[in-house]
């Protein structure tokens, strides 16, 4: 029996409200994230993580749903790596001090926590990431038990209570005007191909076959996840698992056997060829149009912008041969490339910058060259009575050498020596 998952939630609000904004231009809807994690077993805990005096048209929607709101207070440098590692050292706290949650659900977009990731899954950890496909790092949908994306739990709307009508009143102009100035932006999203998904289905059924394990829908499903953390059955146009599944059994793929909820899969045939290509594919032709508008973008420009231009010069594009649903998912994949720079801007959108590979980091300055040293002249070491020599032997101190005296020449008797006259001798006087 699997084991029932206790969830711990820790949302990166910073990250996902602006991500959501310049991306999708919706507000962030922390309703719809909760009710994807209780699909997936019971939340224990919540936490959220801003500077929730520049947020405070959110809080109230926090504290309906009992999310705790911990205060990011902004460095003097205007960075926000205090919040990642404020998130970071609580999660980690919380899987040595509390055994009995065995799942964590990061909900943001920035790859600085693909440490946090891999720390909880050697904690034996199951680890959800709930982010949108175009600014969440693609190494950290990678990289995780499973992948939420933000866009497929807004596709369908929620049903809301009914609430009773509300008294007709004056309309007020700030609202209007403010959604005049930003209009709705239209559901571009295209479902990808079914064939796309059989390589993975096919791998998966392969590793169930290898276990001898019968191929039911959820362990199929769970596998698919074990394989690509990022498969999600609402990308290919199906509302749930079981509605894919039969999609694939309509259009030939997969052979379907059992009842419902008792199904079981198996391959049909030959495997279709996948169309299209492997996503680092489209890396070379995006390359040619960054170099061609590279003065353009030394300042950058819009996603959409760039988009136009990828049109003009190659009008059968299509990004989603590709495994891409949009356009900025592609630039997404390939800011992890360092080929683009995206800087999410609530008002303008996606921003693209060229990435490291267009500026590359200069290079370390070469070293100055050394000073000319004259050679010196090894001298022979002093000898120290008593102190050991560089061949380890200690020299023995010599007796200091007697004096040598001079030999004293005579000179002849006589030569050159005055004689003295005598002295006269004092008359004694006698009294």
């Amino acid at each position: 029996m699997e084991q029932k998952l206790k969830i711990a939630v820790f949302i990166d609000f910073d990250n996902i409200e602006i991500g959501v904004k310049s991306t999708l231009h919706r507000e962030f809807d922390v309703a719809a994230v909760l009710d994807a994690l209780k699909e997936r077993g019971e939340i224990v805990t919540k936490f959220a993580y801003a500077n929730w005096g520049r947020q405070e048209f959110a809080t109230r929607a926090l504290s309906e749903h009992a999310v705790q709101m911990v205060q990011r207070d902004p460095s003097p440098r205007g960075d926000k790596n205090g919040a990642d590692i404020n998130l970071a050292l609580d999660a980690l706290e919380m899987a040595f001090t509390h055994d009995h949650i065995n799942a964590y659900a990061i909900v943001s977009g920035d790859s600085d926590f693909i440490a946090l990731v891999n720390k909880l899954k050697q904690y034996d950890k199951r680890v959800f990431v709930v982010g949108g496909r175009a600014f969440t790092s693609t190494i950290l949908q990678k990289n995780c038990h499973e992948f939420v994306a933000y866009e497929s739990l807004i596709d369908e709307p929620r049903p809301r209570a009914q609430q009773p009508p509300q008294p007709l009143q004056q309309p007020q102009p700030a609202p209007v005007r403010e959604a005049q100035e930003r209009p709705p932006r239209p559901n571009k999203r295209v479902p990808l191909d079914l064939a796309q998904a059989m390589p993975l289905v096919e791998r998966a059924l392969g590793v169930l076959e290898r276990r001898e394990v019968r191929p039911q829908l959820g362990l199929l499903k769970s596998t698919m996840l074990q394989l690509d953390s990022t498969f999600n059955e609402k990308a290919y146009g199906a509302s749930s698992f079981t509605d894919f599944v039969e999609k694939l059994q309509k259009a030939d793929f997969v052979e379907v056997t059992g009842g419902e909820g008792r199904y079981m899969i198996r391959m049909k045939g030959a495997a279709p060829e996948k169309p299209g290509a492997r996503p680092e594919e489209a890396i070379p032709l995006l390359r040619d149009v960054l170099e061609t508008h590279r003065l353009e973008l030394d300042n950058g420009a819009g996603a959409d912008e760039l988009g136009e231009w990828v049109k003009q010069e190659h009008p059968h594009f299509d990004w989603s041969q590709y495994g891409f649903q949009e356009f900025s998912e592609l630039l997404n994949y390939a800011q992890d490339k360092s080929l683009v720079r995206i800087q999410p801007d609530e008002e303008k959108g996606l921003t693209v910058f060229l990435g490291a590979e267009f500026h590359p980091p200069a290079p370390p300055p070469s070293p100055e060259p050394e000073p000319l040293i004259e050679e010196e002249i090894d001298e022979p070491q002093p000898l120290v009575p008593g102190q050991p020599t560089a061949t380890g032997e200690i020299p023995i101190p010599e007796p200091p050498p007697k004096p040598q005296r001079r030999p004293r020449v005579r000179k002849p008797q006589g030569e050159g020596v005055k004689k003295r006259s005598p002295r006269p001798r004092k008359k004694q006087q006698v009294p």
